[in-house]
């Protein structure tokens, strides 16, 4: 698996994107995550977006996150907020959702983001696992779902992580991975 940086509104991208639409949709039956995304959200340095690709270079992973500070929404400054963490059905189970969030959380982390914040739903519990596995904690809930019941905000400090491996830029040889 290699993992490259692509901007959110690139074709693979959409592609992911709409697979994980539709997949809220069968869980929650209310047409998707309405949470409004912007391509320009996940620029570096105040984001960034990340797709993994199988060796027969098949998207089959995706997350980004983007920076979000105090914003009467239960932000706080410095937070660096999880977005769209999916990975194709066929692919589950070999900790390419545990790389990608790994990967996430050094690019904000070395963007000088102090928190990595996410908010997740009660319809998906192995998301649930796989955050509190890794050190995530519930917060107090904030963003677009914070009134809803079924919401789960989750928080990890990013002072404390280690860096791993370096996601190349576009202009890097991602074969390197």
């Amino acid at each position: 698996m290699n993992i490259r940086r692509v901007p959110f509104d690139h074709p693979d991208a959409v592609k992911l994107n709409d697979e994980v639409q539709a997949e809220y949709h069968e869980r929650y039956g209310d047409g998707g995550d309405a949470t409004v995304l912007e391509p320009s959200d996940f620029l570096p340095p105040r984001g960034v977006y990340l797709i993994a690709y199988d060796a027969a270079e098949r998207p089959v992973a995706t997350g980004g996150w983007r920076s979000q500070d105090e914003n009467g929404e239960g932000n706080q400054d410095g937070d660096a907020e999880l977005k769209r963490m999916f990975v194709v059905r066929d692919m589950r189970g070999r900790g390419l959702a545990r790389r990608m969030l790994t990967e996430l959380e050094a690019d904000a982390r070395a963007a000088g983001r102090i928190r990595m914040v996410l908010e997740t739903g009660s319809e998906q519990p192995e998301a649930i696992s796989l955050y509190t596995a890794t050190g995530y904690e519930p917060c107090t809930k904030f963003g677009y779902y914070r009134e809803y019941d079924s919401s789960r905000c989750f928080a990890k400090p990013l002072t404390s992580l280690k860096p791993s491996i370096s996601v190349p830029s576009a202009s890097e040889d991602p074969r390197r991975f």
